[in-house]
């Protein structure tokens, strides 16, 4: 028996696949519902998530599913793996959650199971946590990020006000990937086509070229952890933009896969932000 964890163990929740649909060639939407839903709420910000839980290979889990159980009674390594996806919508009447997953064929885990989705199935996750929301009090809203962030980009957008002063930037594989959203009118997403070029580029110089208005500007820049390093020194020290109004992270790092990044992340993310405060 595995020695009994001394943190604190997360609720794990439970809902059911409702609908699915492939809204572009490589992004997958799931509706979840049922009544594991029925005391949820994800209705504060605007990047809420979910860590959705997956066995290991070859392991499966005594039912009742119990979190507290599992990490009592299974070695670490047996545990759930977790996956952090975007909450794209939340209907409080319904009870339903929309959740879009990027899906490059078999790569990666969640992305091919969500391909493989069918209504009936059964989803347990954490969550939801948060952190950003539109600042009402903004002049104006920077918006950048890749396909991680676009469904907290696409609901940030629909969350602005009517006079809301937005520059979005998603950056998607091509002209495929692009996605209807509803904006306030006058708002308009560039979205900027990667083709061959590495990810992030074409949103650094993006930004970098965009004409900053007057006044005070709340953003929200996601992705790639390489492109946003460099958004956050053009940002913080270019354009002075005072850390409490960026909201600013890696959702992922190339070359590393999910639980290699996410255990690094919190450093990486200190010590870039220690290099830029000395460099300005």
């Amino acid at each position: 028996m595995a020695d009994r964890p001394t943190r604190r163990t997360p609720r794990a929740r439970e809902a059911r696949v409702l609908r699915t649909e492939r809204i572009t060639p490589h992004m997958v939407r799931l509706v979840l519902g049922g009544a594991g839903l029925d005391d949820f709420d994800a209705g504060e910000f605007t990047d809420h998530y979910i860590k959705v839980l997956f066995a290991p290979e070859g392991v499966s889990y005594p039912e009742p599913f119990d979190m507290a159980r599992i990490r009592e009674e299974f070695a670490p390594e047996q545990w759930p793996l977790t996956r952090a996806y975007t909450v794209r919508a939340w209907d409080p009447t319904l009870r339903e959650m929309t959740v879009d997953f990027v899906v490059h064929g078999d790569e990666g885990l969640a992305g091919p199971w969500a391909a493989r989705a069918r209504p009936g199935e059964t989803v347990r996750f954490l969550g939801p946590g948060g952190g950003y929301a539109p600042d009402p009090n903004a002049d104006w809203h920077l918006l950048a990020g890749d396909e991680s962030a676009l469904p907290a980009i696409a609901a940030a957008l629909e969350r602005m006000p009517a006079d809301a002063v937005v520059h979005a930037f998603v950056e998607v594989a091509d002209a495929a990937e692009e996605q209807k959203i509803v904006s306030p009118a006058g708002v308009e997403v560039s979205w900027l086509h990667r083709g061959t070029r590495p990810v992030g580029e074409a949103l650094v110089e993006a930004v970098g070229a965009l004409e900053f208005p007057a006044g005070t500007a709340s953003a929200f820049v996601h992705g790639e952890a390489g492109f946003v390093k460099e958004l956050r020194r053009l940002l913080r020290l270019e354009h002075g933009i005072p850390r409490e109004l960026l909201s600013i992270s890696g959702y992922w790092r190339f070359g590393q896969n999910d639980d290699d990044w996410r255990a690094v992340k919190r450093e990486w993310n200190a010590q870039v932000e220690a290099e830029q405060e000395q460099a300005g």
